[in-house]
């Protein structure tokens, strides 16, 4: 006998509904109780722990560049800026933002929010970095007109930046005054040393001043380096140089003492642009390699037994050149 077409669909829907029901629970076992993917699931999710992971990598460089970016801009605003004149840069020009279109279409194809965030810091990066180079780019053309410049500016420690060799007793700015008391302006840096260790100049200059006294700073010497920059060296236990003398960046001018209003061995150092007083450890770096700084000492010590310095007459005439012309 036939069977009705009925009963044939009947047989037919059942049979397909115990295969997705089979299908269904061998995909439970597959994935809940044996802790396992179906092949497609487990391929987005290899493919989303190889993006997480390369994520977190670039994330580590993107932290790593931007930390050393930071170091530049800092160099840059306090140091090379500072030293040829220049403004510093504003921090509005460094800003960078995402096109809002941009960032409402990528949002819309359903990017992520870690994914928007690492874009807007490529973006900020990218930004600064473009300033940054056009700032260098600015600086290197100043320094080519500026001539004398990079020689006379202090630019250097006035003492040998050997760990050991000394540790910093006093910072510019506002401190506790040693001898009496209270609260004072400490108007530049204090490096404790061993009493005799060689003092510096830390740019070209002529010796305005090298006196030898018995209050206040005590024995000091004040160099005239040209562009609106002096330096100051106090509390000396020896002078090596005399006024009208011309020295060079490296050239030992003095030693390390006590004289003066101190209370222990130790150079006070200051820096004046244009008569007022700016902080040194902007015309300084102290990690300078101990090789390099030798070298440096080394080199005009050559120089100076060589005679190639010019004369004081010679440099104060060049000096007043370069101010009148501006440079």
């Amino acid at each position: 006998m036939a069977r009705s077409v009925p009963h044939i669909l009947l047989r037919s829907f059942l049979m397909l509904a115990a295969t997705a029901l089979m299908v269904a629970f061998y995909a439970w076992l597959y994935i809940s109780v044996l802790g396992l993917d179906l092949p497609k699931a487990a391929m987005l999710k290899k493919r989303n722990a190889e993006w997480q992971s390369r994520s977190e990598l670039l994330s580590r460089q993107l932290d790593a560049y931007e930390n050393t970016l930071v170091g530049i801009e800092d160099r840059d605003n306090g140091v090379y800026r500072s030293i040829y004149g220049m403004s510093a840069i504003p921090s509005e020009l460094k800003t960078a933002t995402i096109d809002a279109e941009l960032y409402d279409s990528l949002a819309s194809q359903g990017a992520t929010p870690q994914f928007l965030s690492m874009l807007a810091r490529v973006s900020d990066i990218t930004r600064r970095t473009y300033v940054q180079s056009k700032s260098l780019d600015q600086i290197n053309l100043v320094a080519k007109r500026a001539g004398d410049l990079i020689s006379c500016v202090p630019a250097v420690p006035p003492i040998l930046p050997r760990p050991g060799n000394y540790h910093i007793s006093s910072r510019f700015g506002y401190r506790v005054d040693p001898v009496r008391g209270g609260g004072e302006f400490h108007q530049g840096i204090d490096f404790a040393m061993q009493r005799g260790s060689p003092v510096y100049a830390v740019g070209d200059g002529v010796v305005e001043k090298a006196e030898i006294k018995f209050s206040g700073y005590g024995n000091e010497i004040i160099i005239d380096h040209g562009f609106g920059y002096k330096t100051r060296y106090a509390h000396l236990n020896t002078i090596e140089i005399a006024p009208g003398m011309k020295v060079s960046r490296g050239e030992k001018i003095g030693t390390v003492g006590n004289s003066g209003k101190s209370t222990g061995s130790h150079l006070h150092y200051e820096v004046l642009y244009r008569d007022g007083r700016v902080n040194p450890m902007n015309y300084m770096d102290l990690t300078i390699p101990e090789e390099e700084y030798r070298s440096m000492i080394d080199k005009r010590s050559e120089e100076s037994v060589r005679g190639k310095k010019l004369s004081t007459s010679e440099l104060l005439k060049k000096r007043n050149a370069n101010e009148t012309t501006g440079h």
